[in-house]
């Protein structure tokens, strides 16, 4: 029998099954529309017919083969697992390595470093700013002082460790490196991920400190230099994780972030650079939603559409510049107040869809992030979930098991032919700079977000805990309680570091940075001088806020 045969009896098969299906539809109304967060609406069942034109070769492949649809590894969990990696942060420096250390003793198998907001913003802690946000929602790091402490006993050439940090990364990588030194590692031995992502912080996320066209300077600079200094650091994370928690769909989070990503190398291209030059360090960072069908094929779309857009728009030729490799959080804004152990669920699926989506890198959310940071409990718990997935439930041992479903495999296709239609539009306004600047993303971001609240308001969107299944009189858990002295303290530590460094030499290194930023020089050189001397994060933000000025964000409606 031919195909044309075969599709011919489905068809029939499929209109007699229909007819079934209205009848019980009559007698058993479904209980709502079913749609993803992305507006598509659910089909009662796939099949076949879904899929007339699918071809495997060209969509699919083997795991580890072009477009990588299927994963970047040929076994990909059989050989190790992806890297548990824990964010982390708060407090002082020796807080925060307290936690690191106790996570690695607990099988954790890769560092993550949440910074306080001054730090983020490249203010140092004793800023009239900084008041009140010391250690908060991160660690302060104000000089080469504070990362000494926090990798105090953390042998860099045997961790990988990530920082997420933006606008001041700069500063922060060369803290990494000058402790690096200290350590006495090769710079060709330590391993890790900044993120440096400015583009997504204009349009989701607020922790910019400089115009957008002068932060893209820096983000070259960092990604020339660490590819000659040290080259097995990925120099950007390109991240559509805060895009997705400022309310985007999971269309709009890869869409934005490959076009963010086109951006950059763009621009490194325009500043000479080799496209396999570079490529191969770039990663990227996504967040694992509530959809758990729809973040599977959201990762292994990502995967297809980046392969496609390196190897035919920019010609890329190494295999490892056609890889999208990524690091996962679940989703920090489904995480709710409410029934805080409910969380622990919502995680564990988040996770899980991850983890069938092809992921290198996972942080899993604790159950109290929606009241505090996390306890020690609770991240340990976060930990364990990872762990079960890897060990317990058998979702690693074969290599992109939902591969050929025919709902996972009409998911990806449909993702991916949204998101190809928004890098167009991106493209025609002008690129991601140019949408930002116009502010297109942002507003596209603020509808989803609308939308999706009004769906929790009007209970069209079911939010366990929240809107539906509630209880009075909870429980409280235990939570982290911060030290009201840490502010304090780091503020004192500040004072003890200016107070023993050597003036002449910091004054020397700031005159230094201040004349390459008024020229075309690649500034790391000088940035990682200016912290070997001691020179604060804030000292060496002021000298490049005074000559490239500061971003100020225009809000239109």
């Amino acid at each position: 029998m031919s195909d044309q045969e075969k599709n011919k009896e489905l068809i029939q098969a499929k209109e007699t099954w229909q007819q079934k299906v209205n009848k019980t539809i009559e007698k058993y109304p479904e209980r709502k529309t079913f749609k993803l967060d992305s507006d598509l609406e659910i089909e009662t069942v796939y099949d076949p017919l879904n899929m007339a034109d699918f071809d495997y070769a060209d969509q699919l492949n083997w795991p580890g083969e072009y477009p990588y649809t299927r994963g970047i590894q040929p076994t990909m969990y059989r050989g190790r697992l992806w890297t548990m990696r824990q964010y982390a942060g708060f407090g002082s420096a020796e807080e925060t390595n307290e936690r690191f250390r106790y996570l690695m003793e607990q099988g954790q198998t890769g560092l993550s470093v949440a910074f306080d907001l001054p730090t983020q913003i490249g203010y140092d802690s004793d800023h009239p700013l900084a008041r009140g946000e010391v250690g908060k929602v991160g660690v302060a790091i104000d000089s080469l002082a504070d990362m000494e402490i926090l990798m105090d006993k953390i042998p860099l050439d045997q961790v990988s460790t990530s920082m997420t940090i933006n606008s001041p990364a700069a500063v922060l990588l060369a803290m990494y490196m000058a402790v690096a030194e200290k350590q006495g590692i090769p710079m060709d031995k330590i391993n890790g991920t900044i993120q440096n992502d400015i583009l997504k912080e204009y349009a989701a996320r607020g922790t910019y400190i400089f115009p957008p066209r002068e932060s893209m300077r820096l983000i070259v600079d960092i990604i020339a230099f660490a590819g000659e200094k040290i080259p097995t650091f990925n120099t950007i994370s390109i991240s559509g994780y805060h895009i997705r928690e400022a309310g985007s769909t999971a269309i709009q989070e890869v869409a934005f972030t490959l076009s963010n990503a086109i951006a950059y190398v763009e621009a490194a291209l325009g500043a000479g650079l080799e496209i396999d030059q570079f490529a191969p360090r770039l990663s990227f960072f996504f967040n694992a939603h509530s959809n758990f069908f729809e973040e599977i094929a959201k990762f292994r779309a990502a995967r297809r559409i980046w392969a496609r857009l390196m190897k035919e728009r920019f010609g890329a030729r190494n295999p490892r510049s056609l890889m999208l490799r990524f690091h996962t959080q679940t989703a920090g804004s489904t995480l709710t107040a409410q029934q805080p152990d409910v969380n622990i669920m919502r995680v564990a699926f988040q996770a899980l869809s991850a983890v069938l989506g092809g992921t290198q890198s996972l942080h899993t959310n604790s159950r109290d992030e929606a009241l505090a940071l996390p306890s020690e409990h609770s991240v340990l718990l976060a930990l364990r979930t990872q762990q079960v997935i890897g060990y317990e439930i058998g979702a690693t041992d074969a290599a992109d098991p939902l591969g050929g479903s025919y709902y996972i495999e009409n998911l990806t296709n449909h993702i991916e032919e949204e998101v190809l239609r928004y890098i167009d539009r991106i493209d025609e306004i002008g690129g991601a700079v140019e949408a930002i600047e116009k502010g297109f993303i942002q507003r596209e971001i603020q509808a989803s977000a609308y939308r999706y609240q009004k769906e929790i308001e009007s209970q069209e969107r079911v939010v366990v805990g929240v809107n539906r299944f509630t209880q009075s009189g909870e429980q409280p858990i235990d939570l982290l309680k911060m030290d009201p002295a840490t502010s304090q303290r780091q503020v004192e530590r500040l004072k003890e570091v200016r107070l023993s460094r050597n003036q002449g030499k910091v004054a020397e290194s700031l005159q230094e940075l201040r004349k390459a930023a008024q020229s075309d020089e690649n500034l790391m050189p000088y940035i990682l001088a200016a912290v070997r001397a001691y020179t604060t994060l804030g000292e060496i933000c002021g000298v490049l806020r005074d000559v490239f000025g500061e971003y100020q964000q225009q809000v239109t409606l």
